[in-house]
């Protein structure tokens, strides 16, 4: 398969073996060495240091002469990447047109107006130490309640010992999971004697109703775990009250992610879950996407995207400030792509991210988010975070969405406190891995056009949103969250 006219590489849909002869877009070319399956192989001869083409862009250069057949990858190929970068504001017209949308979903509208999509208890621990509390609380309420949708708890090692910046990201991100709409009802368990002790996160979380929010720190009661279950009781009778009904489309926010990226993530699955994103947006909705070092290398197909001139210039300051930490701690802004990514096929950061960013369609961007900041504007959304899997899930969660799309052509088992849709890229994994992958991206290059497969996953995703469906990780309990942290533990 070749992606784009102006590409001088072509990609294997099958394993392809030495001499094989391949007819591609007309011209029949002669393989020079086996090729695994999703890799990519010269479209032509290719001299030194002359740009790989692939997506029409440039994903680095040849480090020696390439024969036409050859296998292209990191033995011959490298990053034309650096450092910190200028870039000159030259936007583009928005290609998502909004439609006067009546479609909704059953929701479940909160006492605040927000729209939550699940009826759960969370449990959020303020520090580490008390992680297991948590747990044992969460287990015993799920045995004793089952009018909710769940009770669950948030393992994380933070909270204490903690300064500065460290200290901030941890209580933005509880802070924004306690205000989370799909909890109807949230105990805060705090132990005592930590930095984010439960009467300084009260301060960060401003106002809370106290019917749907409670507090308990466990150095204070004799028995945590009965004093805790108490309040889960009184959460689940406040829950209650809450019944789906109709809420417009335009409610939903969505995340937008990929891990354990292939040869065909920019192919499949990543240019479906843009084109599911513009029809959300053109709905109303809103998508949000991350993994900034990701869009290194693509950055300037956001950048023309952007809404205005602020969007803009804060597009540009968390490219070049994800750039600058990387350099702060000597480390090359291409150390990238991971070993698994290698294997199936990508070479380089930058072909890694122009298969990224198009999770992200066509629509303008219209916010810039800092880490564990919250979406207050409809359609797309950039927030700060890295590429990390459980790290950018959960900034996608604080961030708003009640569901993370995951794109992925290795497969993972990985869920964040959401519905977290797992779509692969090709169907061997989709066959493989049943447990794992809720929605297989791979018939596209098995004959499914792009406008029904599109569909299809919009009305998935509205099946899981109205509570018809559960995702993978949600049958399985796999409901995980990791914090950032760039300083000092004490």
């Amino acid at each position: 398969m070749k992606i784009h006219p102006e590409d001088s590489v072509f990609i294997a849909l099958q394993p392809l073996t030495k001499g094989e002869k391949v007819t591609v877009q007309g011209k029949t070319v002669t393989v020079q060495n086996d090729i695994p399956f999703g890799h990519k192989v010269a479209w032509k001869n290719l001299q030194q240091n002359e740009n790989v083409i692939k997506f029409g862009y440039p994903i680095g250069r040849a480090k020696e002469p390439i024969q036409e057949g050859e296998w292209v990858h990191t033995h011959n190929v490298t990053t034309n990447l650096d450092g910190v970068l200028e870039y000159e504001f030259q936007p583009t017209a928005a290609k998502v047109q909004r439609v006067n949308s009546e479609l909704t979903f059953p929701g479940y509208i909160r006492s605040n107006g927000d729209v939550g999509i699940r009826n759960e208890i969370w449990i959020i621990n303020t520090v580490g130490c008390i992680n297991k509390t948590a747990e044992l609380l969460a287990k015993k309420a799920n045995d004793l309640y089952k009018t909710v949708d769940g009770v669950y708890h948030f393992a994380h090692p933070f909270g204490c010992s903690q300064l500065g910046d460290d200290l901030q990201n941890t209580q933005m991100i509880l802070s924004n999971l306690v205000h989370h709409p799909n909890a109807a009802g949230v105990l805060v368990l705090g132990l005592g004697c930590e930095n984010n002790y439960v009467e300084l996160f009260k301060k960060v979380l401003g106002d809370i109703d106290p019917d749907r929010v409670k507090f308990l720190v466990s150095q204070e009661v004799e028995d945590e775990l009965e004093a805790g279950l108490e309040k889960i009781e009184e959460l689940v009778q406040y829950a209650e009250q809450f019944k789906r009904q109709p809420v417009p489309v335009s409610k939903l926010r969505v995340g937008l992610k990929c891990g354990g990226s292939d040869g065909f993530s920019g192919i499949t699955a990543n240019p479906l879950v843009g084109a599911f994103s513009d029809l959300l947006i053109a709905h109303g909705g809103t998508t949000i996407m991350t993994e900034v070092p990701e869009m290194f290398g693509a950055e300037t197909i956001l950048l023309e995207r952007s809404a205005n001139q602020e969007v803009f210039q804060e597009t540009v300051g968390l490219v070049n400030d994800f750039k600058n930490y990387f350099i702060k701690h000597d480390q090359v802004v291409y150390e990238n792509p991971s070993p698994g990514n290698k294997a199936g096929g990508i070479t380089t950061l930058e072909e890694k991210s122009l298969g990224c960013v198009q999770k992200g369609g066509f629509a303008e961007v219209v916010d810039v988010l800092p880490y564990g900041g919250r979406v207050s504007k409809e359609g797309l959304n950039l927030v700060q975070g890295p590429g990390n899997d459980l790290v950018s899930v959960t900034a996608l969660t604080a961030a708003g969405a009640h569901i993370v799309l995951f794109t992925t052509g290795r497969g993972t088992p990985f869920g964040g406190p959401v519905p977290t849709v797992k779509i692969s890229t090709n169907s061997a994994l989709y066959e493989k891995k049943k447990r794992w992958i809720d929605f297989n991206a791979g018939q596209l290059i098995e004959g499914k056009d792009m406008d029904t497969l599109k569909q299809e996953l919009f009305e998935y995703i509205l099946e899981i949103a109205a509570g018809e469906t559960k995702t993978n990780n949600e049958e399985h309990g796999f409901k995980e969250i990791a914090i950032f942290k760039d300083g000092v533990i004490l």
